[in-house]
């Protein structure tokens, strides 16, 4: 073998090596740093997805424990269990990864949170009603807050993702810090935020400062601090993009090291090529199209010092997000799955001979409207629909909320349902006999909370309160607002 040769094959030889040897190295340590849970407090996610090409649903939690590197923060007591979520939020992965929504779950949210059993200690706790959201994992862990978000959005979360407060702090040191705008200089002792009036770069203790604070924005509620969250990681993810973070190797393996080390993750998503497949789904989405949406909400009835679904606002939202609909175009097409893609409904072929059947009198054929959609006066609206289209003869029932809407019919009355459910935009695959029924009974769902056709998005016109390509000031609490 020529000199030349050797020399090459040495070089070759030892690039090779080591580049085995480095990845191999990174591997073991990002995959060392992570811990995982079990995804749900139930059975498990029962329509498991493709980590790269379906549409994904990950729930992003931020735990309040308060030991270890946390402990600063307060006494290990004030976080209960497993902790509460300090923050929630659920990001929606379209399929073409063109479009990700970011949804953001108020702390004060008063909700069910479902019978939920511990997988390690296998200790079942019991259903409850009317309590906060971030309460939902602290006895059984982070499978209840799934399961919780899974039973108020009918969504099924794919994955989760759980940081603690030192996580946001070195991730922003990773990055250099993270441009943040105030509409005042401020000062929230209990945070300690301290920030000048105007745009300024947050690391380390400010970042998490900045997005803990629970009066610094707007009035001082937990609306404001939503916005503020949502602010700063829009800032980072344009920070990410425009710094070309996503496509350099050294960069992104900084941030794998920083984030795995903080990072709690369910099994199906923890290992390193998962987690990888993720992040190279985002790189490439338009920041115009990263919707940030905070869930619809009011004062609640019981206690006006927390919050409750505002309907019907809560239900369109939940209803576009099941349709995968484009928060920030809601009147773009949406490309269903195979399995959302409904059979039509086989037709019968006339037989010879056989006069049609005589057509039918609208005004006198009974159609009951079930309000199963949770909207109150819903039903009202749905028989202005029908009494417009000539079926007068209607009565309207409260009923169970259902996901689905479904038009029953009772013996002889399948042309009328069919006529009914044209009306209405329901289709044929949604029309059912029930012999109990008497005339036809349109069982209105979660599915069609607004609007007289079924399928129609309706959204608030402000249900997006920012895409990450928006710079936002957010504005200052009055009451904290300091000389500076």
């Amino acid at each position: 073998m020529p000199l030349w040769l050797k020399v090459a094959t040495a070089v070759v030889t030892v690039v090779v090596v080591g580049g085995l040897a480095f990845a191999g190295y990174w591997y073991f340590r990002l995959q060392s740093n992570i811990s995982k849970a079990p995804l749900t407090a139930g059975d498990g996610n029962s329509n498991p997805v493709s980590d790269s090409n379906d549409r994904m649903q990950i729930l992003i939690l931020g735990s309040d424990t308060r030991d270890g590197k946390n402990s600063e923060y307060g006494a290990a007591d004030l976080s209960s269990g497993y902790g509460q979520s300090d923050v929630m939020m659920l990001m929606d992965i379209s399929a073409d990864n063109k479009r990700v929504n970011v949804i953001s779950f108020p702390r004060d949210l008063l909700v069910d949170i479902p019978q939920c059993k511990d997988q390690e200690t296998k200790q079942v706790y019991p259903a409850r009603s009317g309590v906060m959201i971030n309460e939902a994992m602290a006895q059984a862990g982070i499978g209840c807050a799934v399961d919780t978000v899974n039973k108020l959005t009918g969504l099924e979360v794919d994955h989760f993702m759980m940081a603690d407060f030192n996580a946001v702090k070195e991730l922003s040191n990773t990055v250099g810090g993270v441009d943040v705008c105030i509409s005042d200089a401020v000062y929230d002792p209990d945070s300690r935020l301290r920030l000048p009036k105007g745009t300024s770069a947050v690391q380390g203790e400010m970042a998490l400062a900045f997005l803990r604070t629970r009066h610094a924005f707007a009035d001082g509620g937990d609306l404001g601090r939503i916005k503020a969250q949502q602010g700063f990681l829009s800032s980072l993810t344009r920070k990410i993009k425009d710094e070309g973070t996503l496509s350099d190797p050294g960069k992104m393996l900084r941030i794998a090291d920083t984030v795995t080390q903080n990072l709690t993750v369910d099994e199906g998503l923890a290992s390193v090529p998962s987690l990888l497949t993720i992040g190279n789904r985002l790189k490439d989405i338009d920041i115009s199209k990263v919707a940030f949406v905070a869930v619809p909400t009011t004062p609640a009835v019981q206690d006006p010092n927390r919050l409750e679904i505002a309907e019907p606002a809560g239900a369109q939202l939940f209803s576009a997000l099941r349709k995968d609909v484009d928060l920030t175009d809601p009147t773009a097409p949406t490309t269903p799955s195979p399995s959302d893609t409904a059979t039509p409904a086989p037709t019968a072929t006339p037989t010879e001979n056989v006069p049609p059947a005589p057509p039918y009198d609208k005004a006198l054929q009974p159609v009951t409207v079930a309000n199963g959609t949770g909207v109150p006066g819903r039903a009202q609206e749905i028989i202005q629909a029908l009494v417009s289209g000539g079926f007068t003869q209607t009565a309207r029932l409260e009923a169970q909320p259902v996901a689905q809407s479904v038009v029953y019919y009772g013996s002889e009355f399948a042309d009328v349902a069919a006529d009914v459910a044209a009306l209405l935009g329901i289709p044929a695959a949604q029309i059912l006999p029930a012999p109990a029924v008497g005339g036809v009974q349109v069982y209105l769902g979660t599915d069609f909370t607004s609007g007289a056709t079924y399928g129609a998005a309706a959204l608030p016109g402000d249900i997006v309160n920012q895409t990450a390509g928006d710079a936002v000031c957010q504005q200052a609490n009055p009451e904290l607002i300091v000389a500076g």
